[in-house]
């Protein structure tokens, strides 16, 4: 698919500002709408919207296709009388800069159980039948997932490997008692998806009347303690107990000289193609109904994966084995049509992974962080090598900010040395012409003024922030996924000079 010229900016719904702990589709997501609009951009670039699991990461999540609670706007739900005036009490003191996940879940979860009670009992009867039509619309993923989370909140949230055999195995007995003992918090777990697609969708609209549009983010892999696996079994190389058989992962990189070793259980392909591929139709038409384009993380994947066994702790013993590659895009192309898919072809990129890319007309990716050090993929990231069929970056959530590589003279990010940082930064220099400029502005600048169609920015590279506020570091499992933007942040001068980069370079 060919996108049109145009810019954005990458920020997590959690990372907006507001006083309930956390960024929701509250009035902060409104505002930030209203940003964007004021600075002249098209794109509004979120991670993954699902339900966080594992160390709050959003690309380990209970379900591919679910919402994440901790997103519904506590004050909409007042707005609208499902929450009462006597039901929010006072909020306790978050932190403004970051989330406190266990905070956050322990203040918001008893009030959307609340509102879930509410409404169960005094919805009217267009209500009761929109949740009701809400719930059949989306019944090849829902029904699944809010046993699950039932089952989870049942059995302590432990991983489902965990639950009783016979339910952990879906036997049809057990099945069958645990949904009609489970009824009131199933039914509680579909309105809050309900709740959910609601505001998402209405803030979508928002941004669409303002010539906005949505990416979103698709994780090739699932989480292993997720419904999707759960009610899958057969789609994943998992041993009788549940337990993966083999796990994803990437080999040794840039980011770590062990690899990084993910945990996600690795697909049973042969079986999904005999099905037709049907399970990853679904599942990217799900993703379809939250975004208006998709970047796949991991896109390389498909071409040929890093196979590492189950019980290994780093990634360094694993395998490069074939995917599905231009059978599965075929088979999803013919059934959803054109392709609105970013390709993340980042770390081992081969000739075949671009080939499989251009044969489905789908962008990739080019990280200008990376452009003047010693990545392999340095020279693609180049502006003067880029095409325009192609997504650029300052920077994902996966580096630092440009503020912190700037200056934090390499320690902790990557594999590079002192004396690579020094080199790094006198080529950047040269390469980009500037001396004592904001080097946040100067990258900006540079993807703005480039061929490529879509330029992209985080939102803390706009704000100049160092280190304190990277979003995630690869290989680390816990600690990160926790920033927020000060509210005010997203001034009327930044959007002013953003703008004015929009305007002069014709996006």
């Amino acid at each position: 698919m060919k996108f049109p010229r145009s810019s954005g900016v990458l920020l997590h719904p959690t990372s907006l500002p507001g006083r309930h702990g956390i960024g929701d589709f509250g009035h902060e997501a409104y505002r930030f709408v209203d940003f964007l609009y004021s600075a002249g951009q098209k794109l509004w670039q979120v991670l993954p919207l699902n339900p966080t699991g594992y160390a709050d990461s959003p690309f380990q999540c209970f379900s591919a296709s679910a919402g994440n609670l901790l997103l519904i706007s506590l004050d909409h739900l007042a707005e609208q009388g499902i929450l009462g005036k006597n039901d929010l009490p006072s909020v306790p003191a978050f932190p403004v800069e970051t989330v406190d996940y266990g905070a956050v879940a322990g203040f918001k979860m008893p009030l959307l159980h609340k509102a879930a009670k509410n409404f169960l009992a005094n919805a009217s009867a267009d209500s009761r039948r929109e949740l009701q039509e809400f719930a059949r619309a989306h019944a090849s993923w829902l029904d699944d997932f809010a046993l699950f989370m039932a089952l989870k909140e049942e059995h302590d949230l432990v991983a489902w490997t965990k639950w009783p055999s016979d339910i952990a195995a879906r036997q049809a007995e057990a099945m069958k008692r645990n949904k009609e003992k489970l009824a009131p918090a199933i039914e509680a777990q579909k309105f809050f998806q309900y709740v959910f697609f609601q505001q998402w969708q209405k803030l979508r609209a928002y941004g669409r009347e303002r010539g906005i549009r949505i990416i979103g983010d698709l994780p090739i892999y699932v989480a292993h303690d997720s419904a999707d696996v759960w009610a899958n079994r057969q789609f994943f190389l998992l041993d009788e107990r549940g337990t993966p058989l083999k796990i994803a992962g990437v080999p040794p990189d840039y980011f770590s000289a062990t690899g990084q070793c993910w945990g996600n259980p690795i697909y049973n392909w042969p079986l999904l193609k005999q099905t037709g591929f049907q399970w990853w139709i679904e599942r990217l038409r799900a993703a379809l109904r939250l975004y208006d384009f998709i970047r796949i993380d991991h896109f390389r994947g498909f071409e040929a994966y890093w196979e590492v066994p189950g019980n290994e702790t780093t990634a360094i013993n694993g395998r490069w084995v074939k995917g599905p590659g231009a059978e599965l895009f075929s088979v999803l192309r013919k059934e959803l049509g054109d392709l609105p898919i970013i390709a993340e072809n980042l770390g081992v990129i081969t000739p075949e992974v671009e080939a499989l890319r251009h044969e489905f007309s789908l962008p990739g990716m080019a990280i200008l962080q990376f452009a003047f050090g010693n990545d392999p993929q340095a020279p693609t990231f180049k502006p003067h090598n880029y095409v325009r069929d192609l997504v650029a970056y300052t920077g994902t959530h996966d580096n630092d900010t440009v503020m912190g590589w700037w200056t934090s003279g390499g320690s902790g990010d990557s594999t590079r040395s002192a004396e690579d940082v020094i080199q790094e930064h006198a080529y950047a220099r040269a390469y980009l012409g500037f001396k004592d400029d904001p080097i946040h502005w100067v990258l900006i600048r540079a993807i703005m003024s480039s061929v490529a169609n879509t330029a992209i920015a985080p939102m803390q590279d706009l704000l100049g922030l160092g280190s304190q506020a990277r979003m995630n570091l690869p290989g680390v499992s816990s600690g990160y996924w926790k920033w927020r933007m000060k509210p005010g942040a997203a001034s009327e001068e930044i959007a002013a000079r953003l703008k004015e980069l929009a305007t002069l370079y014709d996006r």
